[in-house]
């Protein structure tokens, strides 16, 4: 009996958990019948099964029942050790439907060999995304016929996968990398994960503002932006019923949810049947700002079990989400900063150029009469050549000590002494200085500038400026109305307004009033004359008072500047605190002020520029020319050299100069470049566009010099530029 035993059960000897298991199985109840009476060629493949390390089984019988090895185990989940002795399609009837060819195959005579085939395996409660590489080998029975088929198989889900998550994460670095935006970069991100939805059934991605108090969505993959898991936008105090992105993003710790079809009448599905019952909320984190810029909600497959290695590679996308986002942001920045720079070279640029036209203008209008007099025998500049030359040196000194105070500012060398002033005397005297000037124009000068209750600590030649160039800016813009200048207490603060009722602002362009340079383009003005960077040096000197300016406007209504300095003097240097006693007023810097703004104004009919020919009616013989130029020194002085010879007539503006081309034929036209309402390239245009004046000579006259300024004064069909 010993030696039967032995001779039976020998090929079952050793064989591990699945020896003993197969040992004390009863097979009678099978097909297979007693082990006694199993044909030697199954006893030899199980022999060979039994002592192997590599994962195999056989199916034998005409039930295919199934007989696996230690290696095999754990494949089949919590199936062991029900799945032994029992017939393949019973133990897999969900993946029968995918094997079942390859078994009939193999049955046939003919052996198989699949490589990571996809499966969908139901042994851990769940269909499970799993992949194998196997062969079907035939076995041969004692008959001559087929009795089996004997498998080795591998599960290669592991490599599989990390395969596509690493791809994955190849793509999510390669495919933003490119990204000129972070909303770019967000986009790009989230059509990566989308086409690795076995992975990533649902994406959505939150950016956070820079306060950190709200978070917006930006991108999403595999879900709808309108579904309710996908909030617009969440802010810091909201009670989210879904995910509590500021928890996360406060702690930097990734946040597990389960249970999404209690949270959600539609949960996102993903790509199986089944939708996703957890998701991952994960931060965002930009090491380079060492905070959590955004948050990932990353959904989780249904048919995968959510273990370390996808929990890591979870982390991995976020990282590489944040690393796309942050070069997104640096690429942003480092634009913006170019385009900062090449605005502030254009701005340099296009202010040489009008700071050039600013020097040559007064330089002209004091070299000439300068030059006449010198080839004149008496060599003496009379009355009137002498007011110009004045008056243009004043000019020309108001300009280089602009450009001055400037450079001190920037270069941090302007050093303020702050004195406790009567503020509102000194402004008052200030805004008198523009008096007449203003009511010239017939406009009105209000000035509301009680007595205040102490002094006030200002730098009181920086406060001149300050008041002068607001006055002066508002008289530039306001044809009609009135110019208020208050000043009072506000609280704390002193505030000074200087509201005008003039043309008005665009909103689109309010921002950039005080940028250094900037100035817009076809505004309505007395004179296109200017540096551009008055309301600058304003701003700049407001800020080292420790103050704030503010500007309101309206277009057609007016525009207000509003000036708040902080009562007291303990928010200022100690050093640069002085107790000098309220000075008086010495219009240090009005005149040169109060002289431009008279050079804007036009002249009286009886004294515009017109030659005498014209005035008298002797035109016989002569040619008429017409000088249009906003500046009326340069329009006299243009007008004197050319009336010995020629009939002129000046007018102050392009607009005028076009009104009086339809009135009456010229026989040239000499036009400056910079004039306001309609510049010189404007009237060129529109005089050519007339077929009654297109064929009139027309010269460009501008301070603007340099053969580049000339070739473009000729390419807009000019005749000549000078």
């Amino acid at each position: 009996m010993s030696e039967t035993h032995e001779t039976a059960f020998g090929f079952l000897q050793g064989g591990g958990e699945m020896g003993a298991l197969i040992r004390a199985f009863k097979w009678e109840a099978t097909t297979l019948g007693p082990i006694r009476d199993w044909p030697q060629s199954l006893r030899t493949a199980l022999g060979i099964l039994l002592n192997s390390r590599y994962p195999m089984f056989v199916f034998w019988g005409p039930e295919l029942i199934k007989i696996y090895n230690d290696a095999y185990r754990p494949i089949t989940g919590d199936k062991h050790p029900w799945a032994l002795g029992r017939p393949g399609p019973t133990v897999w009837p969900e993946i029968w439907g995918d094997i079942q060819p390859l078994v009939e195959r193999a049955l046939g005579g003919d052996p198989t060999w699949s490589d990571d085939l996809l499966l969908f395996m139901q042994r851990r409660g769940f269909l499970e995304e799993v992949y194998f590489t196997f062969s079907y080998s035939p076995i041969p029975d004692e008959s001559g016929g087929v009795g089996g088929m004997f498998c080795a198989c591998t599960e290669t889900t592991s490599q599989v996968l990390g395969e596509r998550r690493l791809r994955a994460l190849s793509d999510l670095a390669a495919r933003p990398a490119d990204a000129r935006t972070v909303a770019d970069a967000c986009a790009l991100s989230a059509d990566v994960l989308d086409r690795y939805r076995s992975d990533v059934p649902f994406a959505l991605l939150y950016l956070m503002d820079d306060d950190g108090l709200t978070a917006r969505l930006a991108a999403t993959a595999g879900v709808r932006p309108e579904h309710a898991a996908a909030s617009p936008v969440v802010h810091a105090g909201d009670q989210s019923p879904w995910w509590p992105l500021f928890r996360v993003a406060s702690s930097r710790e990734a946040e597990e949810f389960q249970g999404l079809a209690q949270l959600f009448q539609e949960v996102p599905p993903g790509p199986w049947p089944e939708a996703p019952s957890r998701a991952m909320l994960l931060p965002i984190v930009d090491r380079g700002v060492d905070r959590s810029i955004g948050l990932l909600v990353l959904g989780i497959s249904s048919r995968r079990p959510f273990d370390n290695d996808y929990r890591e590679w979870f982390e991995l996308v976020a990282q590489q989400v944040g690393v796309s986002i942050a070069n997104a942001r640096a690429s942003e920045d480092e634009r913006r900063r170019a385009e900062a720079l090449a605005e502030l070279d254009r701005a340099k640029t296009a202010f040489f150029s009008n700071v050039s036209h600013e020097f040559r203008t007064p330089l002209t209008l004091m070299l000439g009469p300068v030059e006449e007099a010198l080839a004149a025998p008496a060599r003496a500049l009379d009355g009137h050549q002498l007011d110009v030359v004045h008056r243009n040196a004043q000019r020309l000194l108001k300009l280089v000590n602009t450009l001055l105070d400037f450079s001190r500012i920037e270069e941090g060398r302007e050093r303020a002494t702050f004195e406790p002033l009567d503020l509102a005397a000194l402004t008052s005297e200030l805004a008198g200085v523009f008096r007449s000037t203003i009511e010239r124009v017939g406009l009105r000068l209000v000035v509301r500038s009680g007595p205040l209750s102490e002094p006030v600590y200002v730098d009181a030649d920086m406060w001149e400026k300050i008041v002068l160039n607001l006055l002066s800016n508002a008289f530039k813009f306001t044809f009609e109305g009135e110019i208020e200048v208050s000043l009072q207490h506000a609280g704390d603060w002193i505030e000074l307004r200087v509201r005008d009722t003039g043309i008005g602002v665009d909103p689109t362009e309010v921002p950039r009033l005080f940028e250094r340079f900037y100035r817009i383009e076809g505004t309505r003005s007395r004179t296109y004359e200017g540096s551009g960077i008055g309301l600058a040096l304003v701003r700049e000197l407001v800020k080292l008072h420790g103050g704030q300016i503010d500007v309101e406007s309206v277009v057609g209504e007016g525009t207000t500047f509003t000036i708040r300095l902080k009562r007291g003097h303990h928010h200022l240097p100690p050093s640069q605190i002085g107790t000098t006693p309220a000075r008086t007023f010495t219009g240090t810097h009005a005149t040169a002020f109060v002289e431009e703004a008279a050079g804007w104004l036009p002249k009286p009919p009886d004294a515009e520029s017109v030659s005498d020919a014209v005035r008298d009616g002797n035109l016989a013989n002569r040619g008429r020319i017409l000088v249009a130029d906003d500046n009326a020194d340069m329009r006299d002085y243009v007008t004197r050299l050319l009336s010995e010879r020629w009939a002129v007539e000046a007018v102050p503006d392009g607009i005028a100069a076009l009104a009086r081309m339809r009135e009456q034929s010229f026989d040239l036209v000499l036009a400056d470049v910079m004039m306001p309402g309609l510049d010189g390239f404007e009237l060129l245009k529109a005089v050519r566009a007339d077929p009654v004046s297109a064929s009139t000579p027309f010269i460009m006259l501008s301070a603007r010099a340099g053969e580049e300024a000339r070739i473009v004064g000729l390419q807009a069909g000019a005749d000549e530029y000078l």
